[in-house]
């Protein structure tokens, strides 16, 4: 047909494959505009209302409003203009989601109450800097009012997670938890016993050069029984364990005897939360790191032996 020729509203329908209803709502919108009406009132639509339409169509099927179409149309923006925004929009959306799903499964994970899912929904959907201010309230509360030392800024630095801007869902995930495991008193209250404590086994309270504390010692000395197959009823413990404490009293610079052993016992165990593990595995999912060793097993194993040798 010539550039003269005019469709009906039902023409227009067969042509482009869309309902006569939604024709005349576009319509209705200023989208598609008639060329002309009939004496009747009937709408009588040129054939650039066909490419008109199947552009609207596309851009409908893209998830773009009849707003944004109606600018396209008009030429008020470009296409491209127009799918920048809406790509950006989109993007939106899909952090929306994914923060949901990472919410309804950490919950399948578990029965929480309606309290603690209020609570994860909430940590889930923090901005970047409120979840800098949780974590800073954190380590504060670990870190703050100990003595001065050089060691502290970098193992602050060690603890804290950048959740990245195009986190993954297992990424979401380990910060819900990690969230609400940095909000769980106890915790925070274990986490700063054990810095305190790591502080109090070095020069100066970190002061001076560092060295390995006690924890560290029993971890090399724990796995390389714990690989060997040594269990810490066994006899072969005996040498392990007086070896571990002649390491601990050169290491601090104290007598290596029964009083020795029931301060390491007594250090070790209060450091053996499995807690504390479980924040560094969710750390290293959210930073990208390697998943770090457990520490766990090397503490019980070093408990366990210690408090046998130790109640003689």
């Amino acid at each position: 047909m010539d550039s003269g020729t005019l469709y009906s509203i039902g023409e227009l329908a067969r042509r482009t494959g869309l309902a006569v209803k939604t024709i005349r709502f576009y319509s209705d919108r200023g989208i598609v505009v008639p060329a002309e009406r009939t004496l009747a009132g009937y709408r009588r639509y040129g054939p650039d209302a066909v490419a008109r339409l199947a552009l609207v169509r596309t851009l409908r099927d893209l998830g773009l409003g009849l707003d944004a179409i109606r600018k396209v149309v008009d030429r008020e923006l470009t296409l491209g203009e127009v799918a920048e925004q809406h790509a950006a929009a989109l993007e939106a959306q899909i952090r929306i989601l994914r923060l949901r799903r990472a919410v309804l499964t950490a919950m399948t994970k578990r029965s929480p109450t309606p309290e603690e899912t209020e609570r994860m929904h909430r940590l889930a959907r923090l901005t970047e800097d409120e979840r800098q201010r949780l974590i800073d309230d954190f380590l504060d509360a670990v870190f703050t009012h100990l003595d001065g030392g050089r060691w502290h800024p970098a193992a602050r630095r060690s603890m804290t997670p950048q959740l990245p801007d195009d986190p993954t869902e297992e990424q979401l995930e380990a910060w819900v938890e990690l969230a609400e495991l940095s909000l769980d008193p106890d915790f925070r209250a274990g986490v700063r016993r054990g810095v305190e404590d790591h502080g109090a086994d070095l020069p100066d309270g970190g002061a001076g050069l560092p060295r390995p504390d006690v924890v560290a010692i029993s971890r090399d000395h724990a796995t390389a029984a714990l690989a060997s197959g040594i269990t810490p009823q066994s006899p072969r413990a005996d040498q392990v364990v007086a070896t571990l404490a002649t390491d601990c009293a050169r290491t601090l610079g104290r007598p290596d005897d029964s009083e020795l052993r029931r301060w390491m016992l007594q250090r070790l165990t209060a450091a053996n939360d499995p807690r504390r593990d479980r924040y560094f595995h969710l750390l290293a999912l959210i930073n990208g790191w390697p998943a770090p060793e457990p520490l766990a097993p090397a503490l019980d194993w070093s408990v366990a032996a210690l408090r046998l040798r130790t109640a003689r």
